[in-house]
């Protein structure tokens, strides 16, 4: 899956565990670039009794089949897509998998990029099947989990966005080579989107003669 396939080009926000600040990256982009029109993707996979997005259960599976893809409607509620909505995405979908099943649905996913010019996408394992035109990854020295996902999509990262300043190796499990040689930028959770970061964005992502 890529953005050769269809109309759209794909941007894909990954992080090294929960809770580092995807959904946060994602909806300050979708404002920072009111003028793509986002159309922005969420990915939950499930099983074993968790939920992707929580450390418990949850009630976010499909009960009919292995995968689902529904579109948000409202901008006032607390969920992730109705965050993107209330940001400023033209649209935004939520993409439910079994683990381990995501490839069933990129069908889904295809469809929806052949109908969109620019398209934002929560996730480290969608790097697996997507050849995206941008690719920033979320850390934050501070939480130690480095979940596989994002440890075998680590080399393809453009970018780095850092919630805590970086000493030293922080994860052991991680090759320092990794992250190094890329660019860095810190924006601490809550804070607003850097200049820096914004710039990187615009040039690596939007401007013109960027395939």
């Amino acid at each position: 899956m890529g953005h050769p396939e269809g109309a759209a080009r794909l941007l894909v926000v990954g992080g090294h565990s929960r809770s580092v600040g995807k959904t946060s990256l994602v909806v300050d982009l979708i404002r920072a670039f009111p003028e793509a029109a986002w159309t922005a993707v969420k990915i939950t996979q499930y099983g074993h009794g968790v939920c992707a997005r929580h450390e418990g259960g949850c009630d976010c599976a499909p009960q009919e089949n292995r995968f689902a893809l529904d579109e948000e409607r409202e901008r006032g509620t607390r969920t992730d897509t109705s965050r993107f909505l209330a940001a400023g995405a033209a649209r935004a979908l939520w993409l439910r998998a079994r683990q381990g099943r995501l490839a069933e649905a990129l069908p889904l996913l295809r469809a929806e990029m052949a109908r969109a010019g620019n398209f934002i996408l929560e996730s480290n394992t969608v790097l697996r099947f997507a050849r995206p035109v941008l690719y920033l990854v979320v850390l934050d020295p501070a939480c130690a989990d480095f979940k596989p996902s994002a440890q075998q999509a680590l080399d393809r990262a453009d970018a780095f966005v850092l919630r805590s300043p970086l000493a030293g190796s922080p994860w052991p499990e991680v090759a320092p080579r990794l992250l190094e040689g890329k660019p860095l930028f810190l924006q601490p959770l809550g804070k607003a989107l850097p200049d820096e970061l914004r710039k990187f964005v615009q040039v690596q992502y939007f401007a013109p003669g960027v395939p």
